[in-house]
């Protein structure tokens, strides 16, 4: 049997070390380790999207990824967005389109609903929903979440234009 190993990482921007069973799931260790509970596990698969965070600034389904496999990397959960721009303009924009039910799949809704801002600023509702595609809600039917995005999206732009 093999023993633990070593991991070195930064969880929202504060260092980490902890010795850590080989086939042990970083959604795990953040959960029950370092007891930060906004990472939800839905499926255990990497199907639902429920567990998504950042991972070296790219969304990432960490129920299916080895803690250590993240040795030095940076870790973002919904936790340490609290003072990030986008995710406030992303919570606002959900609360006003009603793009919450539950609240279950929310967490790594948002994650998504950033990578999306940030890295498609011209995304129309097509794309939007495409980029969705791997998070599931039971709840909402996504018309809140995609008409929370959209708008985020279009406010940014037209702030772009207002500068310009």
């Amino acid at each position: 049997m093999m023993g633990k190993k070593r991991l070195c990482l930064t969880v929202n921007g504060k260092p980490v070390e902890a010795d850590v069973e080989p086939r042990q799931h970083l959604a795990d260790f953040i959960r029950d380790e370092l007891n930060l509970t906004g990472t939800h596990i839905g499926c255990e698969h990497g199907v639902c999207g429920a567990c998504t965070l950042n991972l070296d600034g790219k969304p990432a389904r960490s129920c299916i990824t080895y803690a250590v496999a993240c040795d030095g990397a940076e870790v973002r959960t919904i936790e340490g967005f609290d003072d990030d721009d986008t995710m406030a303009e992303l919570r606002e924009a959900f609360s006003a389109e009603h793009a919450l039910q539950c609240g279950y799949c929310t967490p790594g809704m948002l994650v998504t609903a950033r990578d999306i801002v940030l890295r498609l600023p011209e995304a129309d509702e097509a794309r939007i929903r495409l980029e969705l595609s791997g998070n599931l809600c039971r709840c909402t039917g996504y018309v809140g979440i995609v008409r929370a995005i959209a708008k985020v999206l279009a406010a940014r732009r037209k702030g772009a234009r207002d500068a310009a």
